[in-house]
């Protein structure tokens, strides 16, 4: 990130930028616009959070059909299943932190990692161990595996560069910003996979502090606009593609991750204009 005293305005000048924030401003307008939410926005909300955790799952490895994961209750019976409920506990308690996040992202973060890794040895038959216990919830140290797949073939920061790079983070978070929501949401998400502070589950966690982002910033006050829908229709590969530009540090590259970033916000704010479609004509 560039280290002038407003990076992510810094970020907003690149080129390309404003045409994907005021791309997507218009997408997102126009699902607040629908008759539907005036009356029912609680409802775009409550589908908008499940297929959002239905995503951010399958980019975890665990693509389930949304109605498998409506209509499942047991989630730690395999990897998959325990996936899928790491994702479906973050993004639901990612609406329930926006007050802490504007205060000290860090908890937030080690909070919502103490959600999505809870469930990891439920139904397995087992009692967690002291140091998988001590594992949850804080950043890895040194000589402590971690667990991403669909990350493997990115280079690893060592404890040490994690720990001084979220202090920095969470410092460029508090701060004032002229910068608008989707970027300071690109770079959370970005550093965060970047990173990989925790021994598991790093994907969910950094999808739902973006949520939470764009929540807190204002641009989805409502959470109805699921990016996580969004990246995983790009998919896996693409996703990859562009956090790889994150990684190069260079414009080009910030610039198409927060453009790639911007698309997926676009394509979850269509998935929620047909949720309330389908409200409007009972098939919901």
């Amino acid at each position: 990130m560039p280290t002038t005293a407003d990076p992510l305005a810094a970020l907003g000048a690149l080129p390309g930028v404003a045409d994907s924030v005021e791309s997507v401003r218009g997408a997102v307008d126009r699902v607040y616009g629908h008759r539907v939410m005036r009356r029912r926005s609680s409802e775009v909300t409550a589908e908008a959070v499940l297929r959002g955790a239905r995503a951010s799952a399958a980019l975890g490895g665990a693509d389930w059909p949304l109605e498998e994961v409506r209509r499942r209750s047991d989630f730690g019976a395999d990897a998959e299943a325990r996936t899928v409920g790491a994702a479906l506990r973050a993004t639901a308690e990612a609406g329930h932190l926006l007050d802490v996040w504007r205060q000290s992202p860090l908890r937030v973060l080690a909070r919502l990692h103490l959600v999505a890794a809870g469930g990891d040895l439920a139904g397995t038959g087992r009692e967690p161990s002291a140091s998988a216990g001590d594992r949850v919830g804080r950043p890895r140290l040194a000589g402590e595996p971690v667990t991403e797949p669909l990350a493997d073939g990115l280079p690893l920061p060592d404890a040490a560069e994690v720990s001084a790079r979220l202090d920095g983070l969470a410092q460029v978070v508090v701060a004032d910003t002229s910068a608008p929501a989707l970027v300071t949401a690109a770079v959370v998400h970005g550093e965060l996979m970047a990173l990989r502070p925790f021994g598991t589950h790093n994907g969910v966690v950094a999808r739902a502090a973006g949520r939470i982002v764009l929540i807190a910033g204002g641009l989805d006050p409502k959470s109805v606009c699921p990016a996580e829908v969004g990246h995983a229709e790009q998919g896996a590969d693409a996703y990859l593609e562009a956090l790889r530009g994150y990684l190069s540090g260079t414009p080009e590259g910030m610039a198409a991750w927060i453009a790639h970033c911007g698309r997926a916000v676009e394509l979850g704010a269509r998935e929620s204009t047909a949720v309330c479609e389908a409200l409007q004509r009972g098939a919901a």
